[in-house]
């Protein structure tokens, strides 16, 4: 194994860089003025218990921890079992978030038994809708899944800020400026139910449904802050 694979690999530093990125996301946190609107709901609901399944864009995971009310409930994110999937579970693990890592080498029955077991604790499921690895803002049939498994009502989020980069990633992922900034967390359920046996053709009609919601609404959060929305690369 090379060096640089070692380093890579090694718990401490993964440990550290965690860290890092967490408390980078701490100061944003802290150093930005937030609007939080549409979480009302979603609040009522973690206060009593009632888990939710929880979707937002891969582009939007930096502030994450700071989306689902914490201090009222608990959420448990499914991750990419791989590297950087393993790293986002970290941070989000030390903001005070469950994880789950799922891998090609855990069968969907065990992970089903994982999810369905933490919705049964009052745990909501957290999932990036277009990750681990895109395409950016085409929504997998993951939500799916877990909204017809579980049978919960799905929330969408999101967050926006006036100041910040994209970063040079699949993703586009939004790098918020720590000092001085303003941003917006929205949050709005999505008003469909998955059927227990829902055709192909049902599946996709909703997975549409779901995607063009969860990009309005994005789309909202950069609008309200002075961002230009994103839109689809031209074919």
């Amino acid at each position: 194994m090379s060096l640089r694979k070692k380093i890579a690999d090694s718990e401490a530093v993964l440990n550290w860089v965690a860290r890092r990125i967490a408390g980078y996301a701490r100061m944003v946190y802290r150093n930005t003025k937030w609007q939080r609107i549409g979480f009302e709901e979603l609040d009522r609901l973690a206060e009593a218990g009632e888990p939710v399944v929880v979707v937002l864009w891969h582009q939007r995971l930096v502030m994450s921890p700071f989306l689902y009310p914490l201090d009222k409930g608990r959420i448990c994110t499914i991750t990419s079992a791989a590297r950087a999937g393993s790293m986002v579970g970290r941070v989000q693990h030390l903001l005070g978030m469950d994880t789950i890592a799922m891998s090609s080498h855990k069968r969907h029955v065990a992970l089903s038994r994982e999810v369905l077991g933490m919705t049964k604790q009052g745990v909501s499921i957290g999932i990036a809708a277009d990750g681990p690895r895109g395409p950016e803002r085409v929504l997998s049939t993951v939500p799916m899944i877990w909204a017809r498994t579980t049978g919960k009502r799905v929330f969408c989020m999101t967050y926006s800020v006036k100041h910040g980069r994209e970063a040079n990633s699949w993703d586009r992922m939004l790098l918020p400026r720590v000092w001085g900034n303003k941003g917006v967390f929205l949050c709005k359920e999505w008003q469909h139910e998955v059927p227990r046996k829902a055709t192909d053709e049902q599946t996709e009609e909703l997975r549409l449904s779901l995607e063009a919601q969860m990009n309005d609404l994005t789309a909202e959060a950069d609008r309200m802050v002075g961002r230009t929305p994103w839109e689809p690369p031209v074919a």
